[in-house]
């Protein structure tokens, strides 16, 4: 196909509703058709598919092996099913397996139309600018670019590496990158919080110790170092690491040899060291709390990951991604995505706590949620309190080039939903008012997953 305009592909046995389906989507997609899985899977491998929008109950496979075979073959195309036969089971098993929503039948047809246009917003506004860094890793801010290109080139040598952060960015994620992009793939990754274990027997859980070397040791056992042996060893949080282990470690990486407590003979290591810390460790070499030889054989390749407010276009992104994997997870819940209030308060707060924070905020508004989407009174109180009105009269004198220069990250929906609301979901008035033909600005409320019905 070579129209720029997205792609929707209706699966049903039943052709009256492959007909039905085509004439409602007809004005705001190119719709496929297909009266079979197996036909589906066709149109799955050869085409840019950007919804399916699939029955459940058919003769050849039901629509769950078709969106498992779509989640495989066309993981960035939204899926949503249709059932006569839906349950909280079906819907969970859905969700689970991928699915951006389900449709039980008989519905109106309008209200399918509004769940495509939907995940067809969700899906550009999710798409734009998003690069995987990393392994399993999505982002869109600069900062986090930046971040990856850095990784990939310190993952490809075997240097040691230091990860510094505040608390809750993601240290051992960019850790486990470094990993996975380096020619020790296939062997361990071995991870320790320095902070969780006594200091008295963090040294025993790196080096190990040999049977009699204390009271309790009733047998050989190897430590960390023996057990990373070609791969390698993630020491999160070492800035609490006490001065004396500091020094053992400190010869561990320069004779790369290790030697276990209580045991006379030292044995090589081959281990990549990969540290990370929300300490100043340079300030805690002038105040003598760290080695400084230490700090030198750890300062070789650094890695500085940005706090969640200094890369707020990640937030919406990571949002989601949360989301996704929790909400499945809640049992007899369909929490299927987040209000445009909602995410504006949620990119609007500072985040003090960082990803670790925002992931607690998204399950805990999960468990709450009283309907199908998270709304703002869901949120937790900080993030309630931080939230701004939708409706700021100041954008809706604006046109849309005047609000863009305002430079605030939240201008597109906010603006969308403030000229909206003046003009009660009327998009001919509001586009007009805007300055931009009306289907740009469909197209902007797509990217900004606005929907005009909302505002009527």
């Amino acid at each position: 196909m070579t129209s720029d305009r997205p792609v929707v592909l209706v699966v049903d046995d039943k052709r009256n509703m492959v007909r039905l389906m085509s004439k409602v989507l007809r004005d705001d997609a190119q719709v496929l058709t297909a009266e079979s899985g197996t036909e589906a899977l066709g149109f799955i491998d050869r085409e840019p598919i950007d919804v399916v929008l699939s029955d459940l109950e058919m003769p050849d496979m039901s629509g769950l092996d078709v969106l498992r075979a779509c989640t495989a073959r066309r993981p960035d195309a939204a899926f949503i099913l249709m059932t006569a036969y839906a349950t909280v089971g079906t819907a969970v098993e859905a969700l689970k397996l991928g699915a951006y929503d389900y449709l039980q039948k008989p519905f109106d047809p309008e209200d399918a139309r509004a769940v495509v246009l939907r995940a067809l917003g969700q899906r550009a506004a999710s798409s734009e600018g998003v690069t995987e860094i990393l392994p399993g890793t999505r982002a869109r801010s600069p900062l986090m670019r930046e971040l990856g290109d850095l990784v990939g080139r310190i993952a490809a040598s075997a240097a040691t590496t230091l990860i510094i952060g505040e608390t809750g960015t993601g240290k051992e994620r960019i850790a486990r990158g470094v990993h996975r992009l380096s020619p020790r793939a296939d062997q361990r990754f071995v991870a320790v919080n320095c902070a969780a274990i006594p200091a008295d027997l963090l040294e025993s859980e790196l080096f190990g110790f040999t049977r009699g070397a204390f009271t309790g040791a009733a047998r050989d056992r190897a430590g960390l170092f023996e057990e990373a042996d070609g791969g390698t060893l993630f020491l999160d949080e070492i800035g609490e690491m006490r001065l004396s282990l500091q020094a053992k470690l400190t010869r561990a990486l320069e004779e790369r040899a290790i030697r276990r407590i209580g045991d006379s003979r030292e044995r090589r290591t081959d281990v990549r060291i990969v540290a990370a810390t929300h300490r100043d460790l340079e300030a805690m070499v002038r105040n003598g709390a760290f080695r400084e030889d230490l700090w030198y054989r750890l300062n070789v390749a650094v890695v500085h990951v940005p706090p969640l407010r200094d890369r707020r276009e990640d937030i919406e992104l990571l949002a989601q991604e949360f989301l996704r994997d929790i909400a499945p997870s809640i049992p007899g819940r369909r929490i299927l995505g987040i209000t445009p209030a909602a995410m504006t308060a949620i990119e609007s707060y500072d985040w003090p706590g960082n990803v670790r924070q925002l992931r607690a905020a998204i399950e805990r508004a999960c468990v709450v949620a009283r309907g199908e989407r998270v709304e703002v009174a869901d949120l937790p109180p900080e993030i309630r309190a931080r939230t701004r009105p939708a409706t700021d009269a100041t954008y809706a004198d604006l046109t849309w080039a005047e609000a863009w220069e305002r430079g605030r990250r939240e201008v597109g929906r906010a603006y969308l939903q403030a000229l909206l609301t003046r003009y009660a979901g009327n998009v001919v008035d509001a586009s007009a008012h805007a300055g931009v033909e009306r289907e740009s600005f469909y197209r902007l409320m797509r990217r900004f997953g606005v929907e005009a019905d909302t505002f009527r």
